[in-house]
């Protein structure tokens, strides 16, 4: 087995009891990852949102004309602002807005875009071309040269199965399901050796960011408290979990979540209205916690999904399009609404034209948040202006 595919099988810890052989805690501990204070914690709506219905153009009258049953009436949007507005489940994502804390980027997408959920998820998260294919991810290529040796949890994804955009060369990552559970048993015997083999000393190091993984994620849980009451939904435990990781001093530059449930064919006003409303309390709460622990500024929360939705309804939902917002909370943003206004008068065959390339927002986020050179990992595309 060579060495891609065993981290292919091991990179993902799902909680409960792991029991390791004795031999496999030889390799020497490792410090803890701290570069900054800075760090990004990402939102991933996967199904394809509607950004239309999300983030919405109420004043023009092409969005009711192409949607005449899953249009939201403007009297029932919030947070007016130049014409956009929120859909009224995202009440708080309104209101952080008005403190200052959110900002709007309208319009992404990237070149010749691709509606399959997987291929357009992939090309999100390598930030590669739509006709070119990567192993590794984008964040996973940054922690790789962030990194000078691996640290297991420079990258915390809170979920059951591995996120491609954590995955590089080196383990610098670590998918986790219930912190609280992730505990590793072992006697710890550094002394115990069983060859000089170069591959073994490759699973011996991978089974000891397994260990250091546990053993730090429980030092942060029992450094924090959770301040607060969350909902009681999949989103929001995981954001309490990332909060109590944060404030208990884990040190990881990225954190990483995900909400499925956006493919709205069907049924759209409800469903959406039901996940925007999830997405809106879970995202809230964390907001709220980091800022009553005067952590926001040092947390930059990215929510964005793989496409958004055509522009004509299907009669009660909409199929896969193409552009749609991206929303930045904390980090000292500037609070802005960034690119101008969907342009419905202007498709490419019933799509929104992207206007910004989600690339330049990762290159703004790797540049004025975290102090890399995102050229290093494969990036081109310019930062964007005006959001931090």
């Amino acid at each position: 087995m060579n060495r891609r595919n065993f981290l292919s099988l091991t990179g993902t810890f799902t909680g409960g009891l792991l029991i390791l052989p004795e031999f496999l805690h030889a390799f020497g501990s490792q410090n803890n990852l701290v570069v900054g204070d800075s760090c990004l914690v990402f939102v991933q709506l996967n199904g394809g949102n509607d950004g239309l219905n999300t983030f919405i153009p109420f004043d023009d009258p092409l969005y009711y004309q192409s949607r005449p049953k899953i249009a939201i009436n403007k009297n029932d949007v919030v947070g007016k602002n130049s014409g956009m507005a929120f859909h009224p489940a995202l009440k708080d994502f309104a209101q952080m807005q008005q403190n200052g804390d959110l900002s709007v980027i309208q319009n992404v997408g990237y070149p010749e875009p691709n509606r399959s959920h997987f291929r357009s998820q992939e090309i999100w998260q390598t930030a590669t071309d739509s006709n070119k294919y990567l192993n590794e991810g984008w964040l996973g290529r940054y922690l790789d040269l962030q990194c000078n040796e691996h640290q297991p949890t420079a990258g915390v994804n809170l979920d059951s199965i591995d996120n491609l955009a954590l995955k590089g060369t080196e383990p610098n990552a670590i998918t986790v399901k219930d912190p609280n559970r992730f505990k590793v048993r072992t006697d710890k015997d550094e002394n115990v050796k069983l060859s000089n083999n170069p591959q073994l000393d490759f699973v011996r190091k991978i089974a000891n960011s397994v260990t250091e993984g546990s053993d730090d994620i429980q030092k942060a849980l029992a450094q924090s408290t959770s301040e607060m009451s969350y909902p009681k939904t999949g989103l929001s435990k995981n954001l309490e979990w990332i909060a109590r990781l944060i404030k208990g001093n884990l040190n990881s530059k990225v954190y990483y979540t995900s909400l499925g449930g956006f493919d709205t064919h069907d049924n759209q006003l409800d469903i959406h209205s039901r996940k925007l409303t999830e997405l809106n309390d879970a995202v809230f709460s964390f907001y709220t916690d980091l800022k009553k622990a005067k952590l926001l500024q040092n947390v930059t929360i990215v929510v964005f999904s793989e496409f958004g939705r055509r522009v004509k309804d299907n009669g009660n939902g909409t199929d896969h399009g193409t552009a749609a917002p991206m929303f930045i909370i904390g980090g000292n943003n500037k609070g802005s609404v960034i690119g101008a206004n969907p342009n419905l008068a202007d498709l490419d065959q019933g799509d929104l034209k992207y206007q910004i390339d989600f690339r330049s927002v990762y290159a703004t986020l790797l540049q004025q948040k975290m102090n890399f050179d995102y050229t290093k990992i494969g990036i081109n595309s310019k930062p964007i202006s005006h959001l931090f």
